[in-house]
């Protein structure tokens, strides 16, 4: 272990500059990584994060140094960049939509039937529902039960929008202007994306494992990363095995890359693809093997900043309806295991022009998958 804490000691920094980037390392043993974090500590070493459940130590380091060394350390079990993610979503108007007297059932929300849904599944009350996202702001058509900044600790409101966008849709609660897809689920604001919609893969590792030890086993997750990373790729294993529902954004490339982001890809993921209004495949919705649904993505109407309302596309606005659906499944069968909720809702898709590569099993149509319950 000594000779781990040397090499840290001469590649790890504890500011970021020019010269450095995050590198996770994640040790096979919990011994050994708290023996390293406590030598670390001794040599006035600080790591930009350490999340015990996983035996992980975040840590800004020189990017001209080579880890190969490290990463033949006996106790290492993987060392990998600190990848970023995106947020999926596309702004499409910048102006502020015009106030109603009484709450609607916005177009999207009837599209893939789930208000015939809610008196059997009460609405999703008391299902509890994480926006893995940029947070959620304070807004009179949104309830939240709680939350939790990953990135620095401090407030889990949203200071970019699209946090507040997406939790709309799953959740809007019809007090003022709009209906979400379950508009009385456990609303979990869990910011892991920053101002600018981009974040760190070590602080959505962090998002997830708070969501799983409060028990919530519905996650939204509107962001992506064309790369790979074996921590994500491992959280989000770990989370299925829990019994989580993860719905994932597959991407706005289009027909560019061939290629669905990550976390969509992995099989233990709901992949979406965003339509619009006519039922068709949206230009910009990535194409590629893995997506399993498509969802309304393109002029949504959802809560913003500020108390307002604002019409935004992509596939982040496709993904919160499957992710609503899922609590209005388990709003009816509480017990009901995250592979039926995927099995369930792709059966009941209505098929669509594009193909599987671009469509999945099709658009997402609740009441017909919650009749088979």
């Amino acid at each position: 272990m000594n000779s781990l804490v040397m090499r840290l000691n001469r590649s790890v920094k504890n500011k970021p500059s020019p010269q450095t980037e995050r590198r996770n390392i994640v040790f096979h043993r919990a011994a050994d990584y708290r023996s390293c974090l406590k030598q670390l500590s001794a040599a006035g070493i600080t790591p930009v994060k350490a999340l015990d459940s996983v035996r992980l130590l975040c840590c800004h380091s020189d990017r001209r140094i080579s880890w190969n060394r490290l990463r033949s350390h006996p106790s290492v079990a993987f060392v990998e960049k600190d990848r970023k993610v995106s947020a999926h979503g596309m702004q499409t108007s910048t102006a502020r939509a015009k106030l109603v007297n009484k709450a609607r059932f916005p177009w999207n929300v009837v599209r893939v039937k789930a208000p015939p849904v809610w008196p059997a599944a009460n609405f999703g009350k008391g299902i509890k529902v994480a926006i893995l996202d940029t947070g959620i702001a304070r807004h009179p058509d949104l309830k939240i039960a709680g939350g939790v900044n990953t990135i620095n600790g401090k407030s889990f409101s949203d200071d970019n929008g699209h946090g507040t966008h997406v939790a709309g849709i799953a959740a809007a609660t019809g007090k003022i202007r709009i209906f979400g897809v379950a508009p009385k689920v456990k609303l979990y604001a869990v910011k892991v994306l920053n101002a600018s919609g981009t974040g760190f893969i070590s602080d959505i590792v962090e998002g997830i494992d708070w969501s799983l030890s409060r028990g919530i086993r519905i996650m939204n997750m509107s962001f992506g990363l064309t790369g790979e990373s074996k921590l994500l790729r491992d959280a989000v294993r770990r989370a299925r095995r829990r019994g989580a529902v993860i719905v994932a954004s597959v991407g706005n490339s289009g027909t560019l890359l061939k290629q669905i982001d990550a976390p969509a890809r992995y099989p233990e993921t709901i992949a979406v693809a965003a339509t619009t209004r006519g039922n068709r495949i949206a230009s910009f919705s990535s194409r590629g093997r893995g997506i399993d649904l498509a969802a309304p993505g393109v002029n949504i109407l959802s809560t913003w900043l500020r108390g307002t309302y604002r019409r935004e596309s992509g596939t982040s606005m496709s993904t919160p309806h499957v992710t609503g659906a899922a609590a209005l499944l388990r709003g009816i069968k509480r017990d009901l295991s995250a592979a039926n909720v995927s099995r369930k809702l792709k059966k009941a898709a209505l098929p669509i022009p594009g193909g599987i590569n671009a469509a999945g099993s099709g658009l997402l149509q609740i009441a017909p998958a919650a009749r088979t319950l």
